[in-house]
Order: C-alpha cells, then sequence, then structure tokens
C-alpha cells in the first residue's frame, strides 16, 4: 500500500515525539509530510538523516494525505481536520478539539479500536492523564463495574509544552525566565492548577479528565472527581487514583487483572521501595502501577498509583497506534 502519511505540528514537543515513535515502530508511509507553524514554513529538518521541508497547511492539505497525525492545538484541528477528511484523509488529532463530540471517537486502542468507523474520518486521541488512568482501569471495570473515582495527578511541565520546560530549566539555574508559562514558579513548587479554571471551580483539565474517562469507558454513571496538579518533573504523570467497585473483589484480583492488561506492569513490592515513579518511566510506552492497597474506609475500594510518559503513551504513541490499527484495517473498517 502507498500510503501518505503527515504530521501537523510536527516541531513540537508531541509532535517530534510522533515523528521519533513512527520511526522507531517502521510505521510502513511512502511519503511522509511535515507541517507547522507558518513562521515555521519552508525550514528543513531532518528525520532518519534525510531532509524534509516543513509546509504550510493549505500545501500540505493540497498533497492528500492519506492520515494526518495533529499536533498543533485546537484551532488548528477545528479548521483543518475537516478539510482533510473532505478528501478522504483519516485525522488522529491530539488536541481536546473534537474529543467530546458525539461522533467522533475516543480512542486507546487497546480498549476501544472497536470504535472507529469509516463514517467519520477524524479521530480523537485523549488527553494523556486520561490514557493512563484508563489504561490501569478498564480491564478492572469489565470485570467489576466501576462506582466511583477519586483521582489526583502530578503532571510534568512537558505536559504544556517546550516554553514551560525551559522556565522550569531558567528557574532552576538561577536565570529569570524570558517567558512565565505558569502564574508561579514552578522550581521547587507545585501547583494546584493544571489549564484554567472554571466556573464551578474544577480546571479545565480536571473536566477533560473526568468526561473522557466516562467516554472511553462508555460508562456516563461513573461518579468521578478530579484534581490536577502540576509538578517540577521533566516528563512523566503520575497518578493517585481511589477506586470503589460495584461488588466485592479481592486485592489479589485487581493486581492479577492489572498485570495482565495489555500495556501495563505491576511495580509493586513496597516492603524494597519498588513502585512507579517519573525517571522511571521516561521513553516507555508501558503504563505502570502499585502501591495497589485495599482502603479500609469505603466498601470495595482500593488505592493505585499509576505513571507514565505523558508524551510517548500519553500522546505520541497512542497516536501512532491509532494510525497503525488504520493500516491494519484498511479495507475494513
Amino acid at each position: 500500500m502507498n500510503l501518505k502519511l503527515a504530521v501537523v505540528g510536527a516541531t513540537g514537543l508531541v509532535g517530534q515525539k510522533i515523528v521519533s515513535v513512527l520511526s522507531e515502530r517502521k510505521f510502513p508511509y511512502s511519503e511522509l509530510l511535515l507541517a507547522a507553524s507558518d513562521a515555521s514554513a519552508g525550514k528543513q529538518i531532518l528525520v532518519n538523516s534525510k531532509s524534509y521541508t516543513l509546509l504550510r497547511m493549505e500545501e500540505l492539505v493540497e498533497r492528500n494525505p492519506d492520515i494526518a497525525l495533529f499536533s498543533a492545538g485546537s484551532g488548528p484541528s477545528l479548521k483543518w481536520a475537516p478539510e482533510i477528511t473532505r478528501r478522504n484523509g483519516w485525522v488522529i488529532d491530539n488536541s481536546s478539539a473534537w474529543r467530546m463530540h458525539a461522533n467522533v471517537a475516543l480512542v486507546v486502542p487497546e480498549i476501544n479500536a472497536h470504535t472507529i468507523t469509516s463514517s467519520q474520518k477524524i479521530i480523537a486521541n485523549p488527553n494523556c492523564s486520561t490514557i493512563q488512568l484508563v489504561m490501569a482501569l478498564h480491564a478492572l471495570h469489565r470485570k467489576n463495574k466501576i462506582k466511583r473515582l477519586v483521582i489526583s495527578t502530578y503532571q510534568s511541565v512537558t505536559g504544556t509544552g517546550a516554553h514551560a520546560v525551559k522556565q522550569l530549566l531558567d528557574e532552576r539555574s538561577g536565570k529569570t525566565p524570558l517567558k512565565q508559562v505558569y502564574p508561579h514558579p514552578i522550581d521547587l513548587n507545585i501547583l494546584p492548577q493544571v489549564d484554567v479554571f472554571l466556573n464551578d471551580g474544577y480546571t479545565r483539565e480536571e473536566h477533560k479528565l473526568m468526561q473522557e474517562t466516562r467516554k472511553i469507558l462508555e460508562s456516563p454513571e461513573i461518579a468521578i472527581t478530579a484534581t490536577t496538579v502540576r509538578v517540577p518533573v521533566l516528563g512523566g504523570h503520575s497518578e493517585s487514583v481511589n477506586v470503589q467497585f460495584e461488588q466485592a473483589i479481592s486485592l489479589e484480583e485487581v493486581r492479577n487483572t492489572i498485570s495482565e492488561s495489555p500495556g501495563c506492569k505491576l511495580l509493586d513490592a513496597p516492603e524494597h521501595s519498588q513502585y512507579p515513579m517519573p525517571l522511571n518511566v521516561q521513553e516507555q510506552d508501558t503504563v505502570f502501577v502499585g502501591r495497589i492497597r485495599s482502603d479500609a474506609s469505603a466498601p470495595h475500594s482500593f488505592n493505585l498509583w499509576i505513571v507514565a510518559d505523558n508524551l510517548r503513551k500519553g500522546a505520541a504513541t497512542n497516536a501512532v497506534q491509532i494510525a497503525e490499527h488504520l493500516v491494519n484495517n484498511w479495507n475494513t473498517i
């Protein structure tokens, strides 16, 4: 198959990681098209020692990509994704623009690739924190319905982007950041704010986590509350999750179910100080789960600690896996 593949936002943190993951996984494209902002158009970048010219979006659309991986924010996705699908191309979008549209599939391939249909060729890639959460929980939910989730996240500055990384590194080296991405210093600090606050006191990130989890698990009835926190970490999101099930389930069954879930790994030997940490998950596609224990304060409840590389499985790798699913099922979707 001669497949024309595009990456939109190729110079951003996630865009660069997408290009890297495509190479690692030997994605079978015959032609690669790369686009970034108008300011970057015409510049050259190297991919596997080959030079590519960054295109303007108008040029990229005219080239009729078969699949376009978008990581350029909601504005470009809303504007250009429909232009590509009108030409019969597929779009896999990493922004929040399309995630909660009723007719757009919100996909983690290990969980719900079956929701992809040719009647809607825009596919939404979930929020990074949502992906690692549902990866750890979906098999448990199929065995024993989840009743309630209480989630606290500890999110790396890489989730904000390159300017946030620069702010942290500047502060850490004693420099005054040229661009203040966060409302307060981030080094030696934590911020109980990820994205903007909404009228109900929750942040937009907290709403994403709650709404997307229900959509992916196809369970709008799950009660969920979340607090999202930005921490001075250079890669890797962590989550403390309290999960309550509808029915009784043993600690052993919780552990076994997670350990048998594709893409998840149990790292849970607290007596040896072995548990998932951001430092140990970077550049990996696995979702690590540890600190699993019963919660004596509520029936059928457990505490989990979930950590993953937010730029890989939380963004780039998940998007590439969706593209792989399209290629592997090209004639049947």
